[in-house]
């Protein structure tokens, strides 16, 4: 017997309520940035590795953490491990023809070489917005500001998320008091990012000599002294306010807040982190900040940047907003295989009224029919058998309304006698205003 295929881990299918529940969220976010004056930017998902930045590995195959793979000139290429290095590559090779201050979002799967697990997947969605070429704290407040609104028109209540910043200034200069080298620096900042997951404990042992993880990998630490680990966590949890802070929190409302332990786990910020916590979640749902170097290293002059991005995925899975299921097509059922041109008249009257709507094309009964608009979650069928057909009419089932379907065996006239209070039999001229009221009533088509 052939082996059922399977998935690489770190990866999901993804089925329609998912993609539904995915849609929604991906509409809210971009109505918001685009009523904040941003615009709309789309870049690829390979880019040149060399171009992706400075925070991937130094190593001849630069394959941990990133996908990579060499093109036929020997180039090597990266699928992008977030938005805003691809958007860096961007606004450097059309500097002079964007506007300046430039600020685009955009959103699209991102690509991580790491270790999956619960919530941690290695193919995730990020929706971005960014503002390149102003150094004013302004428009760092306006991230912070922006996500904030985010989370109103997704139905967040206020109380139940905050906008978290801290200054990685103020960490750098704790860390430059150390002496670290570039390596053991990003380790302690990736360590400290992970305060939120793993605690005190956790955060001091990778700050130290390491840590063994639940499946019993092991995570070699920054080799911190005991007082250099003091030194940081005394920082992450008590904060230092910075000019830049004080600017921000003064722009912003209550729903932003001061919050030491933000550190963010990218080499690239340079100035204010933000991220987005919601109650009851472990570790962010959004995060960014100020990034003036990441442009600057394609060009031979400063270019202040700042930005935010809300991690799709792990918001969805947050507000669990997938339905249990998402409305499907309209069916048109087949009782008669030399009348398939009429049937499918139907469906195009249908998809004319911008009504989703498919033909029944299987070799099914009725009840096979029935069965297959329930898998499918139609919220109504369209039946026309000789009967109809000789009256000039068309019934219109609700199977929002009507009971439990019958079997694949049952008598088409057993069936619709028991389902008549939820149908309609109504002319072939009116079947698109029959189904636009029905569907107005059970899934919310405008009418």
């Amino acid at each position: 017997m052939p082996q059922l295929p399977k998935l690489p881990r770190g990866f999901a299918d993804r089925g329609p309520a998912d993609l539904a529940a995915t849609s929604r969220i991906t509409s809210t976010i971009r109505r918001v940035y685009e009523l904040h004056g941003f615009e709309a930017l789309e870049t690829p998902a390979i880019e040149y590795t060399d171009a992706l930045g400075k925070f991937l590995p130094d190593q001849d195959r630069p394959n941990e953490g990133v996908f990579s793979f060499q093109d036929d000139d020997e180039q090597w290429l990266s699928l992008r491990y977030d938005l805003t290095a691809p958007l860096a590559r961007y606004v450097a090779a059309n500097f002079d023809a964007l506007p300046k201050p430039y600020r685009s979002y955009r959103h699209g799967y991102v690509y991580r070489n790491e270790k999956p697990g619960p919530g941690r997947f290695r193919q995730f969605m990020q929706f971005d917005a960014d503002t390149v070429g102003s150094a004013s704290p302004a428009a760092d407040a306006e991230m912070c500001m922006m996500a904030a609104d985010t989370m109103d028109a997704l139905g967040v209540p206020r109380d139940d998320y905050r906008v978290k910043v801290n200054s990685r200034r103020a960490l750098d200069t704790v860390l430059a008091s150390l002496s670290l080298s570039p390596t053991a620096a990003l380790t302690v900042l990736r360590a400290v990012d992970k305060l939120d997951r793993l605690g005190v404990d956790g955060v001091a042992a990778l700050l130290g000599e390491g840590r063994k993880d639940e499946s019993g990998d092991f995570t070699r630490g920054a080799g911190l002294p005991p007082a250099a680990i003091d030194q940081v966590l005394r920082f992450v949890t008590t904060g230092l306010m910075t000019p830049d802070l004080d600017a921000i929190l003064s722009l912003t409302d209550d729903r932003v807040i001061l919050a030491p332990d933000v550190v963010r786990g990218l080499e690239y910020y340079t100035g204010a982190v933000f991220e987005i916590e919601l109650s009851g979640w472990s570790g962010s749902v959004g995060g960014g900040g100020r990034y003036d170097g990441l442009v600057s290293r394609f060009r031979d002059q400063p270019v202040p940047a700042t930005g935010f991005s809300i991690g799709v995925s792990r918001l969805q899975a947050a507000l669990a907003a997938a339905p249990s299921r998402a409305a499907g097509p309209v069916v048109v059922t087949v009782f008669d295989q030399d009348r398939i041109a009429e049937y499918q008249a139907m469906v195009f009257a249908l998809h004319a009224a911008g009504i989703a709507a498919e033909l029944y094309l299987g070799s099914g009964r009725f009840g096979a029919q029935m069965k297959y608009a329930d898998k499918r979650n139609s919220p109504c069928v369209v039946i026309q058998g000789s009967e109809e057909r000789a009256s000039g009419v068309i019934l219109v089932k609700d199977l929002r309304r009507g009971a439990s379907l019958a079997s694949d065996d049952s008598d088409r006239s057993e069936h619709l006698a028991a389902q008549a209070n939820a149908q309609r039999s109504v002319p072939v001229g009116a079947m698109v205003a029959t189904v636009r009221e029905m569907l107005a009533q059970t899934v919310g088509l405008p009418g």
